[in-house]
């Protein structure tokens, strides 16, 4: 009985945890929202401030299916999806920059970056499953 118990009242648990291991692996739409971001011009130091601050988006939506993310203004190709046990790891390029964009598969937790030859911008937010 005591072990029936312990299941019972552990078994939510563990299906809140399988629940939200599936929601940042890829398997699912997602909607990120930046909320740092970094200016790191080539040889300057680093500004840093809100996204609006930046023309950055607020919001952008991951569309995994189609290879695609979303932003207000740009849709950009995903050119390569990697996925790990830690993390998913997304590239593509926009408007002659690369971008990275890193989602740890636990957290929902989300860096970008975009380089070109003279500058780095670094975002760092938060992703929640679309559906």
């Amino acid at each position: 009985m005591k072990t029936l118990r312990h299941f019972l009242l552990t078994f939510p648990v563990l299906l809140a945890t399988a629940a939200q291991a599936g929601d940042f692996d890829g398997s699912r739409p997602l909607i990120c929202a930046p909320v740092v971001v970094h200016d790191c011009p080539r040889g300057d130091e680093c500004e840093a401030g809100l996204p609006e601050d930046f023309d950055a988006p607020a919001f952008m939506r991951f569309d995994f299916k189609n290879k695609k993310v979303i932003g207000a203004k740009i849709t950009s190709e995903i050119l390569l999806l990697e996925r790990s046990e830690a993390q998913l790891l997304l590239q593509g390029r926009e408007g002659g920059h690369g971008w990275s964009i890193v989602i740890g598969t636990r957290s929902g937790d989300m860096t970008v970056t975009l380089a070109s030859h003279n500058r780095a911008v670094v975002m760092y937010g938060s992703c929640t499953p679309l559906n």
